[in-house]
């Protein structure tokens, strides 16, 4: 449902800008004693699975136990059916033949037609008589037995060691006799256990299909929102030209639309922005160009004027270049953002743009640290922006962390590391990804006089490290020691550096690798120090 960025347009900020995203997230539900329900720490999708499963469940139950006691009911009644009326006759055949004289009544007994699992005991003139010796007189229950013997019909279930039995009593009082015949109900329990075993075998495969399907539904449900979620991290990343496709479902329809006029008014609210900041850099290029050359004569003529005057003129002069810095790296970075920043690509030795750099920056004296495997290494960079790069680091090293203790050179996957170390009060975990913010300047944000920075310098550094396809962050070191790492790959047909020559898949500006115009050249190399921000609780 998304659709990929087909070109960067104006205003796309940098794919992998560490900026901070603030995400409004609805409320958890929660109980009376503000506890979060443990339903809610579910995600939607594995909610509507276990709401499928569980309904599965006991709708599976529920039709199983409904079939077990509806069989279990109709198989004991016709089991009972068949006992009744097979006793009924057995006792019949048992009367007529007794009304004859010289009866043998073992011999009665084994000639009854009897169904498999049954046994028959006679009761006649206070005799007993039983087809087998396990299952006689005092087999069956008391109750019955004399229930039966005083005249009445009757039945009852009971348990003959541990199998379950049904015996039927009919007085035959034309005889003076009682008929007893008990069945076994073995084979229906078992029958009635099978039973179960099927139904909940098949309870539990009709949950399991249920869990299936409501993951496959679910998925289903919450493609159009992955879809969404997609489009949206496009965006975020830099990808102003990401929308959605709309869909043949009239309820995402609109959903489609109402997305892509947030991001069309997004993206035009950008690039308004980006638009804006550029004009007003290059509006104040030439004010500042006749200020700069006014102060240069002024500055001529110093020794002639008092000495209140001299200060404010240093004053003056010190406030002049750093807006001047600020103006040019806004140049620089509104290049960045409208995808004209470009790169002129040189092939170098790693060890020897690490010297040039350490050197441009002031750091000729810092030890230089190179590491066999990476010694003679080549790169294809674009030597100003690299040098750039570790002027800024330099020369914030410098004014935070009391100055730069080690440059160092060090072997990375694919491509090597720069590396620029302190041993200063470092930058607090929470914002050494901020650091890299535009205009972030840290605790020092709010004193006017606490850094000569605009929050700019780092920023710039993330900026010209991105245009090469790597990346920077800070991290700890052993000792103590606060690390800037710079991370480039090592060839020049590397996709990153693809990227850098072209439109990236991440949405990066373009920069095409081309020499750089000598307007682009005056921006970037600044008229004094280079530009810092954060102070002691994070620098910049």
């Amino acid at each position: 449902m998304a659709r990929p960025p087909s070109a960067a347009p104006a205003g796309r900020p940098p794919a992998d800008r560490p900026a901070t995203v603030r995400q409004r997230s609805a409320p958890a539900a929660r109980t009376s004693t503000g506890r979060v329900r443990p339903w809610a720490r579910l995600g939607l999708r594995a909610r509507v699975t276990v709401t499928f499963g569980l309904g599965a469940l006991l709708l599976s139950t529920a039709m199983a136990a409904i079939t077990y006691f509806t069989a279990r009911q109709f198989f004991v009644r016709e089991r009972d059916t068949a006992i009744l009326r097979q006793a009924y006759v057995n006792a019949s055949l048992a009367r007529s033949t007794l009304r004859s004289p010289n009866v043998d009544v073992t011999q009665l007994l084994a000639s009854l037609d009897t169904v498999p699992g049954s046994l028959s005991v006679l009761e006649l003139h206070g005799q007993w008589y039983s087809t087998s010796i396990s299952v006689g007189k005092d087999a069956i229950p008391g109750a019955l037995r004399s229930l039966v013997v005083s005249g009445t019909p009757a039945t009852q279930n009971f348990y003959l060691g541990t199998t379950p039995q049904l015996v039927v009593g009919l007085p035959v009082p034309s005889v003076d006799a009682a008929y007893f015949e008990v069945f076994s109900l073995d084979e229906l329990e078992r029958t009635l256990q099978i039973l179960a075993l099927a139904l909940m075998g098949a309870a539990l495969v009709t949950t399991i299909a249920g869990v299936i399907t409501g993951r496959w539904a679910a998925g289903r449900a919450l493609r159009p929102l992955a879809d969404v979620s997609r489009a949206a991290q496009e965006i975020a990343g830099g990808g102003l030209d990401t929308r959605l496709t709309p869909a043949d479902d009239p309820d995402l329809t609109p959903l489609a639309r109402s997305f892509n006029e947030m991001a069309d008014a997004l993206q035009e609210r950008i690039e308004r922005e980006v638009r804006f900041t550029s004009d007003v850099s290059h509006e104040l290029r030439s004010p500042l160009t006749t200020a700069t050359t006014s102060l240069e004569v002024l500055e001529a003529h110093g020794d002639e004027l008092p000495p209140r005057s001299r200060q404010a003129l240093a004053l003056l002069t010190t406030e002049l270049r750093r807006f001047r810095r600020m103006v040019d790296d806004l140049l620089e970075i509104s290049r960045m953002d409208t995808g004209t920043a470009e790169l002129s690509l040189d092939e170098v030795e790693v060890g020897e743009l690490m010297r040039q750099a350490a050197a441009t920056a002031g750091a000729s004296t810092v030890p230089l640290d190179i590491d066999p495997s990476v010694a003679g290494l080549r790169l294809s960079v674009d030597k100003r922006r690299i040098e750039r790069v570790v002027a800024n680091l330099v020369a914030n090293a410098d004014q935070y962390a009391g100055g730069v203790t080690r440059l160092a050179v060090e072997p990375a996957p694919g491509g090597v590391r720069l590396v620029v170390a302190d041993h200063g009060p470092g930058v607090e975990a929470g914002e050494r990804d901020r650091i890299f913010e535009r205009f972030y300047r840290g605790h020092s944000a709010g004193s006017r006089g606490a850094t000569e920075g605009s929050g700019l310098g780092l920023s710039l550094v993330a900026e010209h490290v991105r245009l090469h396809g790597g990346r920077v962050w800070m991290e700890d070191g052993p000792g103590g020691e606060n690390r800037f790492v710079v991370e480039l790959l090592a060839h020049d047909d590397d996709p990153a550096h693809s990227r850098s020559a072209t439109q990236g898949d991440e949405g990066r500006p373009d920069a095409r690798t081309v020499a750089s115009p000598e307007a682009e050249a005056e921006a970037d190399v600044p008229s004094g120090p280079t530009e810092r921000g954060v102070g002691p609780g994070g620098r910049r």
